[in-house]
């Protein structure tokens, strides 16, 4: 079995090389990432909470889907793969926004990721991949916002910045299709660090 690599890119998304996967963790070096956010019709957010055997923040909710792309391959096309492969369906994508963050964990990695972030409607319950996620749940917009804020340890630090830079996309209106467009949030990347 070969080693997973990441693309690694400048601030500006431009590809600079790839590393193996766990290596850029170790070092935090910048690479190229997506995180992917569905909702349904009753405006419900769908949560993975990340396996208890990943390699960082297991055990934690986060959003629908979140990895990287291969060092030649589409970002939008690694996001439908591997909504596939970690949850068990695909649907249309919207990129909506894109951000750059920085989190250092307690094993010694760092997440430091140009995050593309993509949001699509679903209204069947997934079938999780459990080597990728140890339960789902569909969340209602406001509860969601009541968890984070009574019990934020229990979620991914992408997914607290993610909903902190952007809450008017990604809690602030009602998902419908017309809806998913580029947010105009979109040109203004942030630049995140903890």
């Amino acid at each position: 079995m070969t080693q997973e690599e990441v693309l690694l890119v400048d601030d500006s998304d431009t590809p600079i090389g790839r590393m193996e996967k766990i290596r850029a963790h170790e070092e935090g070096q910048l690479h190229r990432a997506f995180s992917i956010f569905i909702y349904n019709d009753k405006n419900e957010m769908l949560l993975q909470r990340r396996a208890h055997s990943k390699y960082h923040s297991p055990g934690l909710w986060t959003n629908t889907c979140c990895s990287h792309p291969r060092p030649h391959e589409d970002t939008k096309d690694a996001a439908h793969r591997k909504l596939q492969q970690e949850m068990g369906f695909d649907t249309k994508l919207h990129e909506v926004f894109s951000f750059i963050y920085k989190a250092p964990f307690d094993n010694g990695l760092t997440e430091h990721e140009f995050d593309h972030v993509f949001m699509g409607l679903y209204n069947e319950n997934p079938q999780i991949n459990p080597e990728e996620a140890s339960e789902y749940k569909w969340i209602s917009i406001p509860d969601l916002k009541s968890d984070m804020k009574q019990n934020p340890q229990n979620y991914t630090a992408w997914f607290k910045i993610a909903i902190e830079s952007h809450p008017e996309t990604l809690l602030g209106k009602n998902h419908a299709e017309s809806d998913f467009q580029a947010s105009s949030e979109s040109g203004n990347k942030e630049i995140i660090e903890l």
